[in-house]
């Protein structure tokens, strides 16, 4: 038995360019939460990637260059939890910040096994202005999901 949607009145046109192009059903995609806030996730991350791309940074750099920011001497262990980022992925992404002079690893003074995480002046530079971008991108969330919507999504979000 088909179960129709057209009620919902959510539909997706058809690309391709052609004006005038037909309305596609979503059928019970209009009904699957993981369906939108992926479609959800690729704007965001097409915008910010595009941001970043002036200053040569990845979203996944300026998010560890975020947190060191905030977390000085933080250890790359306490990092790699924090983001929910793989261990050997992390790695790579922190010799390349530091190949780039943006961050240090320095032996932790209480514990010589690990290593404490800070950013160069060079890594702080890069930051302030990757912050701006950010903030250019959050702007365009908010002017495109309206400030309520906005905060009530970041709000639901950061209780999951």
């Amino acid at each position: 038995m088909r179960t129709s949607t057209r009620s919902s009145g959510a539909t997706a046109r058809a690309r391709g360019g052609r004006y005038g192009a037909r309305a596609i059903e979503l059928g019970m995609l209009n009904r699957r939460l993981g369906y939108f806030v992926r479609r959800l996730q690729v704007w965001i991350f097409q915008d910010f990637i595009s941001r970043l791309a002036a200053i040569d940074i990845s979203p996944a750099q300026f998010s560890v260059l975020a947190v060191i920011d905030a977390n000085e001497g933080l250890s790359q262990s306490e990092l790699a939890a924090t983001l929910g980022i793989e261990r050997a992925r992390l790695v790579r992404l922190l010799h390349r910040l530091e190949q780039r002079a943006l961050l240090r690893r320095l032996p932790s003074s209480a514990d010589g096994r690990r290593h404490a995480l800070r950013l160069t002046r060079e890594g702080e530079r890069v930051l302030a202005r990757a912050k701006v971008l950010s903030d250019r991108h959050e702007d365009e969330l908010v002017r495109r999901l309206g400030a309520e919507r906005y905060r009530m999504l970041l709000e639901m979000l950061r209780d999951v």
